[in-house]
């Protein structure tokens, strides 16, 4: 029996396997608290971070597997998807809305934007975050003079003021933006353009404070105060997160680890789901 606080986040459109998976593993949804979060499966707490302009759900195709091996709770970050928008949202805001409900202490996984929320958490709450895995992101996402391995500024901008003009239509061109590369573009493509809109219009002024955050945020100065084991994960392909940044990464933390899905763009969860799942298993258990 299903138990939902938020039946409508599971939509007519979602495969039917998402359906069954949450009728199986009694998937929670919880909007008592000002960050939205779903929670199924037992084990070891893993907690999953969204990117820019989605939700929690993009990791839906994730869970039946993930389920059987942890407790997996999916977080809307402030702003999106169910969260309620913060009166100034910022990075500070988004580890401040994350931090209130994640578990004691967790293993942490992060894509693109989300990726960036779980390393500063993991360095300004070390004791909270037993693992740290972080997908197609950077510590700062703008190149510079000393980071050249990063969206040059010009792109930015040009999102933020297509943005102001018609937000909707520059969603989707980020989005197609972010499988651009990918042997299975088109059906990547498909799952986050559904995604994006399963519960209507995204907040705009999210989207907005959202790339601000990525134009602004630098947190090299911060990755030496990562105590957790570190999983970075690449695509290859990926247009946003050049690979080539990985071994800057490297440097600023020689610790870690990463793992490059040669086919893969921006989204490898999605284009090479089974090949990820093994290498998040065999990083965290």
């Amino acid at each position: 029996m299903v138990s939902l606080s938020n039946p409508e986040r599971r939509g007519n459109n979602e495969p039917p396997f998402i359906l069954r998976q949450a009728q199986d593993e009694r998937l929670r949804g919880d909007m008592t608290q000002t960050t939205y979060t779903e929670t199924t499966g037992s084990g070891p707490e893993l907690v999953l971070l969204h990117g820019w302009g989605l939700h929690g759900g993009i990791f839906d195709t994730l869970l039946p597997e993930l389920a059987t091996r942890y407790r997996v709770t999916t977080v809307d970050l402030p702003g999106f998807g169910r969260s309620a928008l913060p009166q100034a949202l910022d990075l500070d805001a988004l580890v401040a809305g994350v931090l209130d409900v994640l578990p004691a202490q967790a293993h942490l996984l992060g894509w693109s934007l989300g990726g960036m929320v779980a390393m500063a958490l993991a360095a300004r709450h070390p004791q909270r975050v037993a693992r740290l895995v972080t997908v197609a992101s950077q510590p700062c996402f703008r190149s510079k003079d000393d980071w050249p391995h990063a969206m040059a500024l010009a792109t930015l901008d040009k999102f933020t003021a297509q943005l102001e003009a018609d937000y909707a239509d520059t969603l989707q061109k980020f989005l197609a933006l972010q499988a651009l590369g990918s042997e299975h573009a088109k059906d990547d493509i498909r799952l986050l353009k559904e995604t994006v809109f399963a519960h209507g219009p995204a907040k705009p002024d999210a989207l907005r404070a959202g790339l601000k955050v990525l134009h602004d945020a630098d947190l090299r100065g911060e990755l030496a105060a990562i105590r957790a084991p570190w999983l970075r994960v690449y695509g290859r392909l990926d247009g946003l997160v050049p690979v080539r940044a990985a071994q800057a990464h490297a440097e600023l933390a020689p610790l870690s680890r990463q793992h490059v899905f040669p086919k893969a763009s921006h989204a490898p969860f999605i284009s090479h789901r089974a090949d990820f799942i093994a290498v998040l298993n065999d990083f965290l258990l």
